[in-house]
């Protein structure tokens, strides 16, 4: 099984976070910021990952540390979880349809981090969490878990849609992604490693 246990103490957060990468996307996720728990709800369930999630953040201010900090912590546990890389298929992608919405999630677990982030929001908020806030989650799990990765919006008018197909997409390509192949011996790559 691959697992990872982070916590991560600030000022500003107290995040804990227990991950299984080969799970069946049971989850217990709570930060205080309910449009986000149900988003990363989909990631674990579409996704195939266990999540246990406890978050306490300084949400008098707003959701933004809460938020970029669950990122960084989620980065940093996938990374844990999927050590050396040695015969993962490295690539995912996947196209989901959310009702009138059509997003695009590719990614190469590269170490090289690189976000492609084609989006935009009629709203500010969707619950209590900023909209601008799903793309620094995203660049924060790219900077620590070693992602490219490409987000784009092909199609979408109801904005609760598009962030919902965002994040099940994020969670079936980096299953794609993370599943083994008896072919590879070691990792897939001409260099021998995948890190920057």
């Amino acid at each position: 099984m691959r697992t990872a246990v982070i916590k991560r103490n600030t000022y500003e957060t107290n995040i804990a976070l227990n991950i299984n990468i080969d799970g069946k996307g049971e989850n217990s996720i709570d930060t205080g910021v309910g449009f986000f728990d149900h988003m990363l709800t989909h990631i674990s369930k579409h996704g195939f990952i266990d999540m246990q999630l406890k978050a306490e953040g300084d949400l008098y201010v707003d959701c933004h540390h809460t938020v970029e900090d669950v990122g960084i912590v989620l980065g940093k546990a996938i990374a844990q979880a999927l050590g050396d890389k040695k015969g993962i298929k490295r690539y995912g992608s996947f196209i989901l349809p959310m009702e009138e919405a059509l997003v695009l999630c590719a990614l190469d677990i590269s170490g090289r981090p690189y976000l492609g982030y084609d989006a935009t929001f009629q709203t500010e908020k969707i619950g209590t969490m900023d909209t601008q806030m799903i793309e620094e989650f995203f660049r924060a799990v790219c900077l620590h878990a070693g992602l490219n990765l490409h987000i784009k919006v092909f199609a979408g008018k109801n904005d609760h849609h598009i962030a919902e197909a965002m994040f099940k997409a994020f969670g079936k390509a980096l299953d794609i992604a993370t599943s083994y192949d008896e072919r590879i011996e070691g990792v897939l790559s001409t260099k021998g490693m995948l890190e920057g």
